[in-house]
Protein backbone atom coordinates (compact mmCIF):
# COMPACT_ATOMS: atom_id res chain seq x y z
CA UNK A 1 0.00 0.00 0.00
CA UNK A 2 1.15 3.45 -0.70
CA UNK A 3 1.57 5.91 2.21
CA UNK A 4 -1.27 8.05 0.90
CA UNK A 5 -3.70 5.13 1.17
CA UNK A 6 -3.48 5.09 4.97
CA UNK A 7 -6.09 7.52 6.03
CA UNK A 8 -6.88 8.10 9.67
CA UNK A 9 -6.71 10.61 12.45
CA UNK A 10 -3.50 11.75 13.99
CA UNK A 11 -3.21 12.08 17.73
CA UNK A 12 -3.11 15.88 17.45
CA UNK A 13 -6.35 15.95 15.45
CA UNK A 14 -8.01 13.71 18.01
CA UNK A 15 -6.84 15.90 20.93
CA UNK A 16 -8.14 19.03 19.17
CA UNK A 17 -11.56 17.44 18.65
CA UNK A 18 -11.74 16.32 22.30
CA UNK A 19 -10.73 19.81 23.46
CA UNK A 20 -13.44 21.43 21.31
CA UNK A 21 -16.07 19.03 22.66
CA UNK A 22 -14.90 19.77 26.21
CA UNK A 23 -15.17 23.53 25.68
CA UNK A 24 -18.66 23.19 24.23
CA UNK A 25 -19.72 20.99 27.17
CA UNK A 26 -18.38 23.48 29.72
CA UNK A 27 -20.45 26.24 28.11
CA UNK A 28 -23.58 24.22 27.31
CA UNK A 29 -24.11 22.32 30.56
CA UNK A 30 -24.66 25.35 32.84
CA UNK A 31 -27.04 26.83 30.25
CA UNK A 32 -28.93 23.55 30.22
CA UNK A 33 -29.10 23.51 34.03
CA UNK A 34 -30.47 27.08 34.05
CA UNK A 35 -33.18 26.10 31.58
CA UNK A 36 -34.15 23.09 33.70
CA UNK A 37 -34.40 25.27 36.84
CA UNK A 38 -36.43 27.88 34.98
CA UNK A 39 -38.84 25.21 33.71
CA UNK A 40 -39.33 23.85 37.23
CA UNK A 41 -39.87 27.39 38.57
CA UNK A 42 -42.43 28.12 35.86
CA UNK A 43 -44.30 24.93 36.78
CA UNK A 44 -44.35 26.00 40.44
CA UNK A 45 -45.66 29.43 39.45
CA UNK A 46 -48.45 27.83 37.43
CA UNK A 47 -49.30 25.58 40.38
CA UNK A 48 -49.47 28.60 42.72
CA UNK A 49 -51.81 30.33 40.27
CA UNK A 50 -53.98 27.22 40.09
CA UNK A 51 -54.21 27.05 43.89
CA UNK A 52 -54.99 30.77 44.02
CA UNK A 53 -57.92 30.21 41.68
CA UNK A 54 -59.03 27.30 43.86
CA UNK A 55 -58.94 29.61 46.90
CA UNK A 56 -60.97 32.26 45.07
CA UNK A 57 -63.63 29.68 44.19
CA UNK A 58 -63.79 28.75 47.89
CA UNK A 59 -64.17 32.42 48.82
CA UNK A 60 -66.94 32.99 46.27
CA UNK A 61 -68.94 30.12 47.81
CA UNK A 62 -68.73 31.19 51.45
CA UNK A 63 -66.93 34.56 51.64
CA UNK A 64 -64.19 32.95 53.71
CA UNK A 65 -60.84 31.51 52.61
CA UNK A 66 -60.64 29.34 55.72
CA UNK A 67 -62.15 25.97 56.46
CA UNK A 68 -63.95 26.24 59.81
CA UNK A 69 -61.48 28.90 60.94
CA UNK A 70 -58.35 27.01 59.86
CA UNK A 71 -56.28 26.78 56.70
CA UNK A 72 -58.06 24.61 54.16
CA UNK A 73 -56.41 21.40 52.99
CA UNK A 74 -54.84 22.21 49.64
CA UNK A 75 -55.68 19.85 46.76
CA UNK A 76 -51.93 19.31 46.26
CA UNK A 77 -48.83 20.35 48.18
CA UNK A 78 -45.96 19.80 45.79
CA UNK A 79 -44.85 21.00 42.38
CA UNK A 80 -45.04 19.34 39.99
CA UNK A 81 -48.21 17.71 41.21
CA UNK A 82 -46.91 14.22 40.42
CA UNK A 83 -43.41 12.78 40.32
CA UNK A 84 -40.37 14.25 42.02
CA UNK A 85 -41.18 17.34 44.08
CA UNK A 86 -39.05 20.38 43.25
CA UNK A 87 -41.16 22.77 45.37
CA UNK A 88 -43.27 22.23 48.49
CA UNK A 89 -46.44 24.32 48.49
CA UNK A 90 -48.11 25.59 51.64
CA UNK A 91 -49.60 28.66 53.30
CA UNK A 92 -47.44 31.37 54.82
CA UNK A 93 -48.87 31.48 58.33
CA UNK A 94 -52.63 31.23 58.66
CA UNK A 95 -55.25 32.28 56.19
CA UNK A 96 -57.84 34.73 57.50
CA UNK A 97 -61.38 35.27 56.35
CA UNK A 98 -60.19 37.79 53.74
CA UNK A 99 -56.49 37.05 53.17
CA UNK A 100 -54.03 34.28 52.44
CA UNK A 101 -50.51 33.89 51.10
CA UNK A 102 -49.32 30.76 49.34
CA UNK A 103 -45.67 29.83 49.06
CA UNK A 104 -43.61 27.41 46.98
CA UNK A 105 -40.40 26.50 48.81
CA UNK A 106 -37.63 24.84 46.74
CA UNK A 107 -36.66 21.32 47.75
CA UNK A 108 -33.08 20.04 47.82
CA UNK A 109 -33.42 19.08 44.13
CA UNK A 110 -34.04 22.76 43.27
CA UNK A 111 -31.74 24.25 45.92
CA UNK A 112 -29.50 26.05 43.41
CA UNK A 113 -32.37 28.19 42.10
CA UNK A 114 -31.47 31.83 42.80
CA UNK A 115 -35.14 32.87 43.04
CA UNK A 116 -35.73 31.00 46.29
CA UNK A 117 -39.23 30.81 47.75
CA UNK A 118 -42.06 32.02 45.51
CA UNK A 119 -45.17 33.60 47.07
CA UNK A 120 -48.62 34.62 45.87
CA UNK A 121 -51.37 36.29 47.89
CA UNK A 122 -55.10 36.91 47.47
CA UNK A 123 -54.51 40.19 45.65
CA UNK A 124 -52.21 38.58 43.09
CA UNK A 125 -49.04 40.03 44.59
CA UNK A 126 -46.12 37.85 43.58
CA UNK A 127 -42.90 37.54 45.53
CA UNK A 128 -39.48 35.92 45.23
CA UNK A 129 -36.02 36.33 46.71
CA UNK A 130 -34.95 38.53 43.79
CA UNK A 131 -36.80 40.63 41.23
CA UNK A 132 -37.79 39.29 37.80
CA UNK A 133 -38.38 35.73 38.95
CA UNK A 134 -42.07 35.89 38.12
Amino acid sequence: MSPSANRGFTLIELVIVVAIIGIIAVIAFPLYQNQVEQTRRTTAQADLLELSQWMERRYSNGFDYRDAGANPALPFTQSPQDGTAFYNISFVGNATRDTYTLQAVPTAAQANDHCGTLTLDEQGNRGAAIANCW
